[in-house]
This record gives structure tokens, sequence and C-alpha cells, in this order.
């Protein structure tokens, strides 16, 4: 099995030359075909690898594909970090995202640098089911019905009557018995399967191989009949909330997953643009909580037109919005993009079409203040923070601020969004 590690827009070569890290061309192929399946991929995979006629070249998505010859890691772009730090940063902002609990100590024991984001996660998830089923599994009274030479629970009369008329020697029973057998265990019992096909290393294998036998009794459901909405979370399993998060992930229940089975391949793509939008959505909430500010993800969804006939046309949909009480403060849209230095690019490389979106926030929300936010890199230069402003032309006072957010210090992300938000908002006013 050969494994390659890339960056964002990194080339993988295609040909003969090992100390380059080269693959074949056979190998290349199931990978782009690996890609077209996911779902992220496109018509023809090039959203997430271009196929070129010497080389693979990575796009802005993330994660790993794994085919019967070759695992393809993809990582972000983040300066200053290396590729274990990397994969770190990458499952800290999956684990805020999706809410997971992982604990910090097994954190520092995970391999980073050794192992691959799909590997990382499959030791995260035998870590978490290892640490719960030692107290057994979960289980609850589920209805059972049965021909039995005793009664037990109630009588079925009508099939009592019916089909075991001619059978007195058997009695049809209704009860309840208290089973394993139930729609939490059938998911795990599933993603520990799955999970057992692609992992490579022998660790990950015997662990499962372990926990596998943990389930014995319990049915096997393929993967697209699980029984999602029959879950039931409760004080009496509560600790196994995050662990049924990690298996949606792992499933391909949640973002962009893609098994195509242990003789296809399979892959876990994460798509840079939404991953980082919801990272900073999610991180807003946490910093601005108690403030007295409100943040909004995906909304309030006002619309852009109001047509002749009095109907609402043309519905705008703000990444993130910072509001106080009903009046909206700030709009903020992310982009998972590197902005220019201002020696390079006056403009900095945004976008034109951003701008005039960030200009019809400003006037559909009653919005003053509404910013387009990056992730932070060296050539920037300066600071992270607000790079620069615009007054927008025909208003008394909205402004569009371009900003950046470094991703290398994590621990102080809240702490710095925070900040951010008041310089915008309120430069001459913190925010409790």
């Amino acid at each position: 099995m050969t494994r390659r590690t890339l960056r964002e827009w990194e080339y993988l070569g295609i040909g003969d030359d090992v100390v380059a890290g080269d693959i074949s061309r056979h190998a290349a192929d199931q990978l782009v075909a690996a890609a077209k399946r996911s779902g992220l991929g496109g018509s023809d995979g090039e959203t997430v690898l271009v196929n070129g006629h010497s080389r693979l070249r990575a796009q802005q998505i993330v994660g790993v594909l794994v085919t019967p010859e070759t695992t393809l890691e993809i990582l972000p772009k983040i300066d200053g970090l290396d590729e274990g730090a990397t994969r770190q940063r990458l499952i800290h902002m999956l684990a805020r995202v999706l809410d997971l609990k992982i604990a910090t100590g097994s954190l520092t024991q995970l391999g980073w640098q050794n192992h691959d984001l799909l590997e990382i996660l499959i030791r995260l998830f035998c870590d978490q089911l290892f640490a719960v089923v030692h107290r057994g599994l979960p289980r609850r009274y589920v209805p059972h019905e049965s021909d039995l030479p005793a009664l037990r629970g109630r009588l079925d009369l009508q099939r009592q009557f019916t089909v075991l008329a001619a059978i007195p020697q058997r009695l049809a029973c209704r009860y309840d018995e208290l089973s394993a057998d139930i729609a939490l265990n059938r998911i795990m019992k599933a993603a520990v399967t799955r999970l057992h096909h692609i992992a490579r290393s022998a660790e990950s294998q015997r662990r499962l191989s372990e926990l596998a036998l943990v389930f014995a009794d319990v049915r096997a459901v393929p993967v697209r009949n699980l029984p999602w909405d029959d879950v039931i979370l409760d004080r009496t399993n509560a600790t196994w909330a995050s662990l049924l998060t990690l298996a949606r992930l792992l499933l391909g229940e949640r973002f962009q997953t893609t098994s195509l089975g242990s003789g296809e391949g399979f892959s876990l793509l994460f798509e840079m643009n939404t991953l980082f939008e919801e990272f900073i959505g999610r991180s807003l909430q946490r910093a601005l909580a108690g403030s007295g500010w409100t943040v909004r993800l995906q909304g309030p969804r006002d619309h852009a037109l109001l047509s002749e006939d009095n109907a609402l046309r043309f519905a705008t949909k703000p990444d993130i919005v910072v509001s106080d009480g009903q009046r909206v403060r700030l709009v903020i849209d992310t982009k998972w993009k590197r902005l220019t230095g201002p020696i390079e690019d006056q403009k900095r490389g945004v976008g034109q079409a951003d701008v005039y979106q960030m200009m019809a926030y400003a006037q559909v929300y009653r919005c003053d203040r509404v910013m387009l936010l990056y992730p932070h890199h060296e050539k920037v230069g300066g600071l992270e923070g607000r790079q620069t402003g615009h007054l927008i032309r025909g208003t008394d006072d909205a402004r569009l601020s371009i900003a950046t957010v470094s991703l290398s210090d994590l621990a102080s992300l809240d702490e710095r969004l925070r900040r951010l938000v008041g310089s915008v908002i309120a430069p001459h006013q913190s925010v409790a």
C-alpha cells in the first residue's frame, strides 16, 4: 500500500520516479475514480483532483482517498505548521463543527506524524468506543412476537385462533425483552465493520476485531438501511452521543463521505470553504456567548428584491450574522482563500462578486458593518485581524472590512475573534 500526503493545490507526480514520490498511472486513475464517486468530485472528479498527463493536482477539498493500491491524504494549507500539526488543527476544526467530545489527553497519543487523517479518526473512534463498552452495551426493552410452548407476556388472540388454531400446543405470545439489539448498537456495529475493512495499521485492525466481538449478538444492518431516526439518547446513554456523531461522519451521514467497499475504495472528504465557514461560525458563537450579542449561522434569510406584485425574490443567505436584539450589527462572509499582500494587489485579491454581495447584505439587512474574513498567512503581511476597510459609497457610514484570522493557534481563537468583532462593530467599546 502506497501512502502519499499533499497540501491543497500541490502536485503528485505520475511516473516511475519512486524517489520523487511518483505513483503509477493505474494508481492515479484509481484515485481519480474514487474522487469522482465521492459526491464532491463532480462529473470527472476534478473538483478533488485535477488529472493531468504527468501529475495530479489537489484542489480545495481535503481528507483521504483510499484505493486498493494507494492512500492519498490531502491536508489544508495552514502557514507555519508541519503535517502533524496540520492534521491536529483539522481534527480540532471537525470536533468543533461536529460537537465531538475529544479528551485532550487522548490527542497527545494519536501519532500525528505517523498516521494519516483517516487512521487518526479510526483510532479516536476505537478509543472512545472502548471507553464506553467496558461498562456494557446500552439495552432497551424491545417488543417481540413468538409462538412458544408456554405463555409469556400477552396472548395474541387473533393469531392464536387463526394461524395457530390447529396447533394448540403453541401459544402466540407478545412480550418485551431487554435487548442490546437496538438502533444505537446496530450503528456502532456497522461502523466497526466498515472501519475494519479500510483500516491499514495492524493496531487498528486488532482493536476493531476486539470490538467486533463485543457486538457479535447485534444484528448486522447495511449502511444504507441504518436506523438513524430510531436512536434514543437519554441520561442512561448520554456518553454515546459523541460516538454517534463520529460514526455519522465515518459512515457518510455528515459531510461528503463515500465508501465503495473494500474492493473499490473509500473517501472521507471535506470542502474547506464549508468547513471553515462552520468552524468560524461555531467559534464566534462560543466567543460571544453571554456578551449580549447573538450569532446566527446561515441566516436570518431575507430577500434582495420585491416584485411588482409584492412577492419577495432572490433570497440571501449570509454565512454569519451578529445581532444586538432585533438589530443586525455585523454580517460576515468567510472565504477559504489566500489574500495577497498590498504590494502585489491593492485589492488584496478580494473578488469583485464578493464585494457586490457584501454591499447587498448591507442594504438588505440594514447593517452598516459587513466583513469578509479570510485565513491569515505570512504573505498578507503584519498581524491577523482587520487588514483594511472601505466606505460603501452611497451610504451614510456603511463599511466593508477585510479581515484575516490565524488557525495556527486555536487555543486563543475565541478571544481573538471576540476582539475582532468588537473592533469592527464598536471600535471604541469593549465587548464584554
